[in-house]
């Protein structure tokens, strides 16, 4: 009897020293997502909690954390940190992320916890004004130049087909300006 007392002592040791099983975070979607700080728009961030078998773990804590400076955003009630419970399927999700007006590139911390255990992983996102609205300005510009372009190419055609006097023929050769599509550069005349 002493002898099964001291294994079954032992054998509960052993368990006690078992660590528990280790959790992974699996980013879903919001990894490299482009966030539209004109319209305050931005992807939802789902990620998979996961135990050492890559099987997925309910009921697990989930925090979401922006950071406090530069580009980034916040969620609801202007906080900077989510906290979300992993479904049947151990994933989470950061609904209602508002992205700020200061363009360029943020890390989400993300950290879960489940029975003692904790993983953490960084989603890499940028917030950036939209091409179109980018577009605009660069057209607007492109416009202004090529105006001043053509007023300056104006004003000496007739500046040189009018000096002289006399019987003196002068000839102007057309100068020639390229402009690129989408660029926003003009080149000078050759």
């Amino acid at each position: 009897m002493r002898f099964l007392a001291i294994v079954l002592a032992a054998m509960i040791a052993v368990q006690a020293q078992t660590p528990a099983p280790m959790l992974n975070i699996v980013i879903v979607e919001g990894e490299g997502a482009i966030n539209n700080i004109k319209l305050r728009t931005a992807r939802e961030t789902i990620v998979q909690v996961e135990d050492e078998n890559h099987k997925p773990v309910a009921g697990a804590a989930v925090v979401f954390t922006l950071p406090n400076q530069g580009a980034g955003g916040a969620f609801a009630g202007n906080a900077q940190t989510l906290t979300s419970v992993t479904d049947a399927n151990g994933r989470a999700v950061a609904r209602g992320l508002q992205p700020n007006k200061i363009q360029g590139k943020f890390q989400i911390r993300v950290t879960a916890s489940h029975n003692g255990q904790t993983a953490s992983t960084v989603i890499n996102m940028s917030n950036l004004l939209p091409v179109a609205a980018v577009g605009a300005a660069s057209s607007k510009l492109l416009v202004i130049l090529l105006a001043a372009g053509a007023a300056a190419a104006g004003g000496i055609a007739y500046g040189v087909t009018r000096s002289g006097g006399g019987n003196n023929t002068t000839t102007t050769t057309p100068t020639s300006t390229t402009i690129s599509a989408g660029s926003g550069s003009v080149t000078p005349p050759h």
